[in-house]
């Protein structure tokens, strides 16, 4: 028997390999201990079971397309937080005034920064952080507000729009409330856009000032800015950098404490000009371009303010002893709405990175905590591809313990998953066995928000069971102010988003094409569509895609259609089944869904990320897979191979290894039998510019590499056509899908 814990996305029970008298032993001491605290249990489980099957949404009439709303919204959609505070500024003020000197904001101070030499000779840069340093409500107010002010003092005028091209940070949030309170239209851009992209959203928004870092002006702003002709001022939130010579005449580079030093000093008549309305600009937000040039969406004061609305309702006691980690890109409605949810509730909020969040981060010097560990947050957002590798870190780790540590790990998850299908909880398996994991997030988490991304129903189930608490896993978009539903806190059920938001309603329109119809048996099934006062007002300068996405009913409410597909359960909880820009059909007829594709691998230990691709000329699907080095270094190794990254890449054994474990793993997720003589290319290290860059892929892009014929992976002699067998069970095909993977390692 395999001694290996299985993590495979299908696989929801562990399995163990231990001695059956020791085995039996140990499910006596469970059995005894389950019976002694069946009574007290009882009483606890019996009202969580209750909530996990009640009606959660229902329809407002008994019409197959009418929209489904909240049991708790039934009456009528919620649309603000607080009675009056109708704009973004006025619930700053709320929340000030209610929590004046408790902590709001909090930054690590960084005590050491090292050079640190690996054993491949490269140097890393590892930094010790000290305690984190916290502002207040008041101190937050008084910065941002003489920072709006000053911004006004350089020219900023209202209902004018400001670029923020910047990490997650502090400074952050306080430009975002200035910029709020004055009524400038905040353009967000991810600090991981490309210069094309950049160069599109700034001279798109024609700006004239930009806030941004020390870092990201000497990396990727410096090659750009003569690009964009309209700029002036450049707002540096970290001190100013050295002058260069070549920087176009006119632009001035400021720091952010000298605009806020203007500020203070302004006289009271350059206080805020205008005030902001309801229907005003609050955001424009640019997507990540995933499908081309980026798209800004127009976000309004309502529209947010709706939103956050909707999704604080589904946090129960979410209140002043609430703390937020910050590390999501704020320039993501899902970060950002998780930000504004906290603020207005008196929840502090500590900022981080994705480098530095755990003690075992890249950027954290072995010994010292990470930012996890020193604020031990009761409150988390994460996207699934984080999700995904912790889960996969933990199983490798379970997989190097001795074998009674992993046979003892394995009982308690399988014991745990059984109580949580009953309601029950399990103090003493919390306590001795998912400590340690739950130590990795610091150890009070409560509650974990997901978003951004399907999540896996095993990755989902593994994080309820290890860290000890609740995923709620939501649906949204940019283009909904990122609410349209979140799963309630006592619903366990995996592979659901949970009902509508009590801000918003959602109905399912036919698809004919796809075979999707609201009268489908034994649930409705159909393309999603949101209504609410969370639907934004469009794309900034794209009035034919706004006609296309966006509509209003008879009675004025304003609808988006997402493209995705979803299905309702009998309680009201809405599924994503498909997407409509997925579904590709081949050239035999049948359809592949790209986004199943890729759910059904990227679990697999070997895989980072992957991303499919296929058009209806030809027959097959092309996989670009980005390995993981551990992995692919270990399996070389079991097969007797052995030499630099480059040579083991190259070599035809891993190749055909590398195929054999995804056709295993498309065949255990599919009823098809795999196609003989699978073929691939030279798996190789992609360059720069690679679509692959930050571990992540872009259809789009490999779109583009495909009808280019040209290939950035210099180790890549031909894409290749791995014929591995997916079989699409929920779609119209009977016939297995063809997958052709092109190995790409990083």
């Amino acid at each position: 028997m395999n001694n290996h814990v299985s993590s495979k996305p299908s696989t929801m029970k562990l399995k163990h390999t231990i001695n059956p008298i020791l085995l039996y032993f140990i499910h006596f001491i469970i059995s005894l201990y389950t019976i002694l605290t069946y009574i007290p249990y009882y009483f606890l489980s019996e009202s969580r079971q209750e909530k996990s099957n009640r009606i959660k949404a229902k329809p407002v009439n008994s019409k197959p397309e009418s929209a489904y709303r909240s049991v708790n919204s039934l009456d009528g959609l919620a649309s603000v937080l607080y009675p009056g505070c109708d704009t973004l500024d006025k619930v700053f003020m709320h929340a000030k005034n209610k929590f004046k000197d408790k902590s709001l904001l909090g930054t690590r101070e960084v005590l050491n920064e090292e050079d640190e030499v690996q054993p491949n000779g490269k140097i890393f840069k590892k930094v010790i952080l000290g305690n984190y340093n916290w502002l207040s409500y008041e101190e937050v107010f008084v910065r941002a507000s003489n920072f709006g002010n000053g911004l006004q003092m350089l020219g900023q005028k209202p209902k004018t729009n400001i670029a923020i091209f910047c990490e997650t940070r502090a400074e952050w949030m306080i430009a975002a409330q200035a910029c709020f309170m004055y009524n400038f239209q905040l353009v967000t851009l991810y600090a991981t856009l490309g210069g094309p992209a950049i160069v599109h959203g700034l001279n798109e928004t024609e700006v004239t000032n930009i806030i941004t870092s020390k870092e990201l002006l000497q990396t990727k702003l410096k090659d750009i800015v003569s690009l964009v002709p309209r700029l002036r001022h450049i707002i540096t939130v970290d001190g100013k950098p050295p002058a260069w010579s070549e920087f176009p005449k006119g632009v001035i580079v400021h720091t952010m404490a000298a605009v806020q030093a203007l500020g203070a000093k302004a006289s009271v008549e350059n206080k805020p000009q205008s005030k902001p309305m309801p229907l005003d600009i609050a955001v424009i937000m640019y997507t990540s371009g995933s499908t081309g040039l980026p798209k800004g969406v127009m976000i309004s004061h309502s529209n947010i303010i709706a939103g956050i609305t909707g999704m604080a309702e589904r946090i129960p006691e979410l209140g002043e002893k609430d703390v937020y980690i910050g590390y999501l890109p704020l320039a993501h409605v899902l970060e950002l709405s998780a930000e504004l949810v906290c603020l207005s509730h008196g929840c502090r909020i500590g900022y981080s990175s994705p480098q530095t969040l755990a003690d075992q981060s890249s950027k954290i010097k072995k010994g010292s905590k990470g930012d996890a560990s020193m604020l031990k947050p009761t409150l988390m957002a994460a996207v699934p591809e984080i999700m995904d590798r912790i889960y996969k870190n933990v199983m490798n780790k379970v997989n190097e313990m001795s074998s009674f540590q992993r046979n003892l790990f394995i009982l308690a998850y399988n014991y745990k998953m059984e109580q949580i299908s009953k309601g029950c909880s399990t103090p003493l398996c919390d306590r001795f066995i998912f400590r340690k994991v739950r130590s990795l997030l610091g150890g009070n988490t409560r509650l974990l928000l997901c978003g951004g991304a399907p999540l896996s129903a095993a990755t989902q189930r593994f994080m309820n069971i290890c860290f000890c608490c609740p995923v709620g896993q939501g649906y949204g978009l940019t283009e909904s102010s990122g609410a349209g539903t979140i799963t309630e806190v006592w619903d366990y059920n995996t592979g659901r988003v949970g009902a509508p938001l009590v801000c918003c309603e959602i109905k399912l329109k036919n698809w004919e094409e796809g075979g999707y119809f609201n009268t489908d048996k034994p649930h409705p099934r159909g393309e999603i569509l949101i209504g609410g006062q969370n639907v934004t007002m469009g794309y900034y300068k794209n009035e034919a895609k706004t006609k296309a996405d966006f509509f209003e009913d008879e009675n004025g409410q304003r609808w988006l259609c997402t493209g995705d597909i979803g299905e309702f359960d009998p309680d009201g909880c809405l599924k994503i089944i498909d997407r409509k820009k997925d579904l590709v059909k081949l050239q035999a007829g049948e359809y592949v869904s790209l986004g199943k594709v890729e759910a059904a691998l990227k679990n697999l230990p070997l895989i980072d990320n992957i991303c499919a691709y296929a058009n209806s000329y030809h027959s097959y699907v092309i996989g670009f897979v980005v390995p993981n080095q551990k992995e692919l270094t270990e399996l070389a190794r079991k097969k007797g191979l052995t030499g630099t990254w480059e040579e083991l890449c190259n070599s035809r054994e891993m190749e055909n290894e590398v195929l054999k474990v995804l056709s295993e793993a498309a065949i255990s997720v599919g009823r098809g039998p795999c196609l003989s003589s699978p073929h691939s290319g030279p798996l190789g290290t992609p360059t720069s510019s690679s679509p692959t860059t930050g571990a992540c892929i872009r259809r789009f892009s490999c779109r583009k590499l495909l009808f280019s014929g040209l290939s950035p992976f210099p180790l890549v002699s031909a894409v290749s056509k791995a014929l591995l067998s997916f079989l699409d069970t929920t779609a119209y095909s009977e016939h297995p899908g063809l997958f052709s993977a092109l190995l790409m390692c990083c």
